[in-house]
């Protein structure tokens, strides 16, 4: 059984050798869907009899590892130092760094790599991450999958 839980979290990027647009700083209202795989708890009694994980967990989860951090930041690559140089001109301005371009690909897999592991598996019902579905827009994706 799979199930998927959907965050959304407004943040800026820039890509910077772009040939187009992105190369600009700018903003996006992205989208994360997790998708974890697992067998439904049948422990009685249990509050997650039933389910794969409590959708609220899920939600909790994705929040601490990810969304929260993200979440009105400027997403920089450490390379970008012009952009990075500004920034910290800003006082108090919430900046991520990371090792790679922000772009939806690399964005789903960080995610990813960053929930991995996040979702134990409690009830012994095999739960695991399987894709993280990152939307940069309402019409364009990326998936990084198990």
């Amino acid at each position: 059984m799979q199930i998927t839980r959907r965050l959304e979290f407004d943040a800026g990027h820039r890509i910077p050798n772009h040939n187009s647009q992105c190369r600009h700083l700018h903003g996006h209202r992205y989208a994360i869907e997790i998708t974890l795989s697992g067998e439904v708890v049948t422990t009685e009694g249990v509050s997650e009899q039933g389910m794969v994980m409590d959708f609220s967990d899920v939600k909790r989860i994705a929040k601490e590892q990810v969304v929260d951090a993200w979440d009105h930041a400027f997403i920089v690559y450490r390379n970008d130092k012009s952009v990075l140089e500004f920034l910290n001109t800003i006082p108090n301005h919430k900046t991520v760094v990371l090792d790679v371009v922000p772009t939806a690909e690399n964005l789903a897999r960080v995610a990813f790599d960053l929930l991995d592991g996040a979702y134990q598996d409690i009830y012994g019902n095999h739960l695991q991450l399987e894709r993280v579905r990152l939307f940069e827009t309402p019409n364009n994706w990326a998936d990084h999958t198990r």
